[in-house]
């Protein structure tokens, strides 16, 4: 009897996790205000987790696009079309690399750390002095890291692109030695904003607000002990990571 209860237990743990983190939503969107003290705060946490976020983004896009350069002539050689590499390259890139990578290097790097950040506010009892100071600490913590992490992530994606970009470039011209027009032009007429540009920031709007909803959500539910803040970090990459590409799966379906 005990093992059966325990069985449904673990199958309707991911459920109440679920509904938990959905009124969470509800309850951090209820918050917003669009007042001045609000907006600053919402920038300054864009400036925390996303401008601080661009040294890396922009390293990986840059070598991303040259390693997407180099396996893209190599298999096109075969075909005597080394010259698509570039229609290649970009809607590999804004259709599916460009969001999906960011948004799982966002979650490495800045929803791990919004999650320790308001674990460790609740470990040393942060939150319970802000509600006894009838401070909500929802709105005034979680809401605006949530909307700087939906705000960030496709901003994010784009520089990731441009930067893939100019690898691409300085690997297949300045490299391979391919002819500078024809790479441009290719990319100019075979990659279509509505269809790629545009779906790439719908995807990077989707899996910001993923991301940042799941570190934040982790973050307040998180034991106030060390050991609780630590499951909670390696859980907000976990799911994140995963449900990013499930999403992915599904948007692309649609996109598609």
């Amino acid at each position: 009897m005990n093992e059966r209860i325990s069985r449904i237990d673990r199958l309707t743990t991911p459920i109440t996790e679920a509904g938990q983190c959905l009124l969470f939503l509800l309850r951090m969107l209820a918050g917003v205000r669009f007042g001045g003290q609000q907006i600053l705060a919402v920038l300054q946490q864009v400036y925390l987790i996303g401008a601080r976020s661009l040294v890396i983004i922009m390293i990986c896009g840059f070598f991303v696009g040259m390693v997407l350069s180099l396996q893209a002539i190599n298999a096109l050689e075969q075909f005597g079309a080394s010259d698509q590499v570039s229609l290649l390259v970009g809607k590999s890139l804004f259709r599916e690399l460009g969001p999906v990578l960011t948004a799982l290097l966002f979650a490495g790097r800045a929803g791990t750390s919004i999650t320790a950040e308001i674990g460790l506010m609740k470990a040393t009892n942060q939150l319970e002095a802000m509600e006894l100071m009838a401070i909500d600490p929802v709105q005034r913590i979680a809401l605006p890291r949530f909307v700087a992490g939906v705000v960030s992530v496709p901003l994010l994606a784009g520089m990731f692109s441009a930067m893939a970009i100019m690898g691409s470039v300085v690997f297949a011209i300045g490299v391979m030695g391919l002819d500078a027009g024809i790479f441009w032009s290719k990319l100019q007429t075979g990659v279509y904003f509505q269809k790629d540009f545009v779906g790439g920031m719908w995807k990077s709007l989707v899996f910001g607000g993923t991301v940042s909803l799941i570190a934040v959500y982790f973050g307040y539910s998180a034991k106030p002990t060390g050991a609780g803040v630590g499951t909670a970090t390696t859980n907000t990459v976990v799911l994140s990571s995963v449900l990013i590409l499930i999403f992915d799966f599904i948007m692309t379906s649609f996109l598609t």
